[in-house]
């Protein structure tokens, strides 16, 4: 019996880090830890701490038989600390005595958790990172490659394909600082019942017991590069729903991105184009067909994601007493997938944007299609105060809505209209309203706002950013090669 992921397309490309092999591996380490912040603090050998280590790999261990009999004991731990205890004890007897000792399961698989999604965070980031440079990079050479922007999925204003590149890399800069938190999540130590009692008990007749164990929670935290959290969160899910948040918000930034270029690679659009590549995008009935498949994972993962992250608000809500019934095990497949498909998406997002192709010349085009109208913002604040009112009454700014709705899509005929209309005025400057200044009215490249600013800012923002990534991601302390 497999799973091989026939019914999520994609969605390998984050198994490294997140499947049954990782998940083994990271319970193997958070147990090797233990044992060796026991070492550290004094409480067992340096070389049973190194026996530890040598017995955790996952390789070694039958994922597929654990899984079966995790269904004795409600989790995978139970079995899997059998076989550990059994391969340690193979390569040093004295050394099982000093494994788990102290930790209940639920210890070990928050902790497992918290590890596997650190370590799924390091590709992430990694991806995250090639997307925004890439990102970066369009938003800085399209500046002037003037578009319609679409508001309310009409044309509104001209924009540049540049600031909607900028905008794109706005919705990842704003995820900087809870992905940075992925980094610091924290291990779970609590013991039976919550209360560290077996902690304590490895420490008979100190003084300051609690003190110890508390360190010793410490030093397990530094073994794994997690962080030691302030009170025992067995039953206070904030930990796994600050994870699943941050993943569930990677997700949705880069649905958003996908979600604009499968609208603008549409036909009838044509203004962007999906890297090509052997075997992806075709059709089994429709040859000459060139799906946007990676924009098409990313939207489905974007579709996807939020019902994962309720999954576990809904679990954290039904939390109880001081060891759950339920609502954690509800919690374990939901943390995985979002960190499977978080990893995926983030290597969809960064190949679909290194490859983009623009076309400035349709976009030009699509814009143009939409007569002047699309300028009416700009020729009405300019010359309705201009104009006195007209016989009837009109108002200035009614007898230029009047010509706009006369000539919307005819540009010629707007000229020639607003130049008749405007006859005999001057600008605040003084310059006279000719045929030159309206012209200059209806160029789309006249009326960017404050496009180049505003693309600016958020590449200077990049900049910062990029320069503050470290050169190389270590990998988190007790991983095994």
């Amino acid at each position: 019996m497999t799973d091989a992921g026939l019914l999520r397309p994609g969605a390998h490309r984050g198994d490294a880090p997140t499947d049954d092999t990782a998940v083994l591996q990271a319970l193997l380490d958070v147990e090797a830890a233990w044992v060796a912040a026991q070492a550290d603090a004094g409480l067992a050998p340096r070389p049973a701490a190194e026996s530890a280590r040598a017995a955790a790999r996952a390789a070694d261990y039958d994922a597929g038989d654990i899984a079966r009999r995790a269904e004795g004991g409600g989790n995978p731990v139970i079995p899997l600390l059998a076989d550990y205890r059994h391969r340690l004890g193979e390569l040093d007897p004295d050394a099982v005595r000093f494994v788990h000792r102290g930790l209940t399961s639920q210890d070990v698989m928050d902790t497992a958790m918290m590890l596997l999604a650190r370590r799924a965070a390091v590709p992430l980031t990694q991806q995250l990172a090639g997307t925004a440079d890439a990102l970066a990079r369009l938003a800085d050479a399209h500046r002037g490659s003037v578009q319609a922007a679409r508001t309310l999925t009409q044309h509104a204003l001209p924009t540049t394909f540049g600031l909607k590149a900028a905008g794109w890399l706005a919705g990842l800069q704003d995820l900087e600082a809870d992905l940075a938190g992925l980094a610091r999540l924290p291990v779970s130590c609590g013991g039976a019942a919550g209360t560290l009692a077996g902690s304590l008990a490895l420490f008979p007749g100190a003084p300051d017991a609690d003190e110890q164990a508390v360190d010793l929670a410490r030093r397990w935290a530094d073994e794994l590069g997690l962080g030691l959290p302030p009170h025992v969160w067995h039953t206070t899910r904030r930990p796994v729903l600050r994870t699943a948040e941050t993943l569930g918000a990677v997700c949705a930034a880069l649905g958003r991105i996908a979600n604009d270029v499968l609208l603008l690679s549409r036909p009838e659009l044509g203004e962007l184009r999906e890297p090509a590549a052997e075997g992806r995008g075709v059709s089994s009935a429709m040859p000459q067909k060139q799906n946007p498949v990676l924009s098409v994972l990313l939207r489905r993962t974007a579709l996807t994601a939020p019902q994962l992250v309720a999954q576990l608000h809904v679990a954290a809500a039904q939390y109880v007493d001081e060891r759950p019934d339920g609502a954690w095990q509800a919690e374990w497949p939901a943390l995985r997938e979002l960190a499977r498909l978080a990893v995926a998406a983030s290597s969809h997002a960064a190949e679909l944007t290194a490859g983009l192709t623009v076309e400035t010349a349709r976009m030009r085009a699509n814009l143009d299609a939409s007569g002047p109208a699309v300028l009416a913002e700009r020729i009405s604040a300019v010359l309705a105060p201009l104009l006195p009112p007209a016989a009837d009454g009109a108002t200035g700014k009614q007898r230029v809505q009047a010509v706009v709705r006369e000539h919307a899509t005819d540009g010629p005929g707007m000229l020639d209209a607003l130049v008749g209309l405007a006859a005999g005025t001057v600008l605040a400057d003084g310059t006279p309203v000719d045929r030159g200044v309206v012209a200059g009215l209806l160029d789309p490249a006249g009326y960017l706002g404050a496009n180049d600013l505003l693309i600016d800012r958020v590449l200077e923002r990049h900049r910062r950013s990029a320069n503050d990534r470290p050169s190389t991601t270590r990998p988190s302390p007790g991983a095994t090669a």
